[in-house]
């Protein structure tokens, strides 16, 4: 089974239509990898759909980086 931070890594591979190799826990979603707010949104929505979680926009908007987004995941399906 496929890890969270594995799945979050493929989920943004696809959206962003960015090699995997390219994406680390320190890529920054905007500035690395050049999304725009409605790349961003569309990718909370993939992400939200995938894991069966919220993620409320003021928590979307405070999130840089793929670690922070992984953290914000794994924090929501501990609740």
């Amino acid at each position: 089974m496929a890890s969270t931070e594995e799945k979050v890594i493929d989920i943004i591979s696809e959206q962003l239509n960015v090699d995997k190799e390219k994406i680390n826990r320190e890529t920054d979603i905007a500035n690395d990898l050049g999304a725009d707010s409605l790349d961003i949104a569309e990718l909370m929505i993939a992400l939200e759909e995938q894991f069966d979680i919220n993620i409320d926009e003021e928590n979307a908007q405070n999130v840089n980086t793929v670690g922070q987004v992984i953290d914000h995941i794994n924090s929501a399906l501990k609740q």
